[in-house]
């Protein structure tokens, strides 16, 4: 995959973030206009059939991303593409915790999202390593370059690494902050480490690299 691609490829994971982040700071600074919204949306889904001004910019963000996410997927199909796993996981989730905080008027089940996703990818990865014997950032890329196996041990396990603190901190700053502060969070917070985390890694990786040989 090109470098173009991959920017485009982030690009397109992060818009239903994107989204969530836009519609909650509008909802947020429109309150009466949200709830009213809310209600008249999502009065059939939830728990006694109307919306109040708190609630109310969480709920409406939390259906664009089900819808974004969803979106995503019936895009790629559209054009013939490979959906990746990892897509029909956030799509499960997003609607699975989604719909309980549409029902309940609750934001804690779409804040335990980014967590669960996180652990998902860890898990997976460390799942394919001790069990599969299988290096999944290898495979992902190594096709870009060659690395001795150690170094892609300790690639794999430091990713591992990043996504179980991730989703503790995603945790920490939902439940101890106010919910405004979480979705900056959930945007720049989660994006700024990630980018962070790739540089430094990508600092590391240098070391190692080995030249393509010459055609």
């Amino acid at each position: 995959m090109s470098r173009d691609n991959q920017s485009m490829k982030i690009l397109f994971d992060f818009l239903p973030i994107a989204l969530f982040f836009g519609m909650f700071k509008y909802a947020e600074g429109h309150k009466d206009w949200a709830a009213g919204m809310a209600t008249d949306w999502l009065g059939f889904m939830v728990a006694g059939g109307s919306v109040g001004l708190v609630e109310a910019p969480v709920l409406l963000a939390t259906v664009v991303v089900i819808v974004a996410t969803m979106a995503q997927i019936l895009w790629l199909k559209a054009r013939g593409k490979k959906i990746d796993t990892m897509l029909w996981v956030s799509l499960g989730l997003v609607t699975v915790l989604g719909g309980a905080t549409i029902y309940f008027h609750s934001e804690s089940f779409i804040k335990w999202k980014p967590t669960v996703l996180y652990w998902v990818m860890g898990g997976a990865l460390l799942f394919g390593e001790l069990v599969l014997k299988k290096n999944g950032i290898k495979s992902l890329m190594g096709a870009q370059m060659t690395l001795p196996d150690p170094v892609w041990r300790v690639v794999n396990f430091s990713w591992v690494t990043f996504f179980a603190l991730m989703g503790v901190l995603n945790l920490w700053v939902a439940f101890n902050f106010p919910t405004s502060t979480w979705v900056n969070f959930k945007l720049f917070g989660g994006m700024g480490l990630m980018l962070v985390f790739v540089l430094l890694q990508a600092v590391y990786l240098n070391k190692y690299a080995k030249p393509d040989a010459a055609p």
